[in-house]
């Protein structure tokens, strides 16, 4: 198995490479990585996915039925609804091109949501035609929280640095180290 200290622009070099020498090498490359990877034909049905894909969605794909992602239902980082034909991975098939930089989440059967970056890049062949396309899957969650936390630190000591109630700004600058560690575990 391909740890996940590969950047996903690595594994998206390694998935191009197999690619070019095979849809029965490409998936063998795919399946042995740690991190969650599928490809969809030039349409967008999903037509392979790593064992990663079902931990990650908290569900089996079905190939040939699904269409642009394996994850059961998607929203923006904001919270609202993104439909499957408006996600990157069709965005990517559909204009040709990788989409980098977007983050979304996405929610499982049972209820949980995970936030993620995607990384989708069509496949083309020799001709610059889209045969299909690969999508990567990193799990930013406890990233993004322990961000979160650590701003909520920040705010905690900037209203404890204004306050003359001593007692107050004690509790806010204990508030702020407990905000800290929660970060720094979730980090670990």
């Amino acid at each position: 198995m391909t740890s996940l200290t590969a950047s996903p622009e690595e594994m998206v070099g390694m998935a191009r490479a197999a690619a070019r020498r095979g849809q029965d090498e490409l998936q063998a490359v795919l399946a042995g990585l740690t991190a969650p990877i599928y490809l969809t034909d030039a349409d967008g049905w999903i037509t392979f996915y790593n064992n990663a894909c079902i931990d990650f969605a908290g569900r089996t794909p079905a190939l040939g039925e699904d269409r642009w992602c394996v994850t059961w239902k998607l929203y923006r980082e904001d919270g609202t609804f993104l439909a499957h034909e408006d996600c990157p991975m069709a965005v990517a098939v559909k204009e040709k091109r990788e989409v980098r930089g977007a983050v979304a989440l996405a929610e499982r059967p049972d209820g949980t949501r995970v936030m993620f970056t995607p990384y989708p890049t069509p496949l083309v062949d020799e001709d610059g035609e889209v045969r299909g396309a690969v999508n990567i899957l990193i799990d930013v969650t406890d990233h993004r929280q322990a961000g979160a936390l650590r701003a909520q630190a920040i705010r905690c000591r900037r209203l404890a640095l204004s306050l003359t109630d001593r007692q107050a700004a004690r509790t806010l600058m204990l508030m702020a180290g407990e905000y800290d560690e929660k970060a720094r575990a979730l980090r670990s």
